[in-house]
């Protein structure tokens, strides 16, 4: 019989976020690199846009969640 470790509680994360370095660009019809832009400033976060370098043409889109304390005015 084989032996088995036990599972961990919390196993270790080995992601937290993603970047994308390239993406198909439908109007180039190949992998091109990407820039990210900013589009919006949200309340729980950000929204970045991937746009092509060669056209700019729009590829995608990413939210960054993060927790922001509450505003008091």
């Amino acid at each position: 019989m084989p032996h088995r470790r036990p599972p961990q509680p919390n196993p270790p994360r080995q992601f937290d976020e993603f970047k994308a370095a390239s993406l198909y660009c439908p109007r180039c019809q190949k992998a091109q690199p990407v820039d990210e832009r900013l589009l919006l400033v949200l309340p729980d976060g950000e929204l970045y846009e991937y746009v092509c370098q060669l056209c700019w043409t729009s590829l995608g889109k990413r939210r960054v969640e993060q927790e922001r304390p509450p505003l008091i005015l």
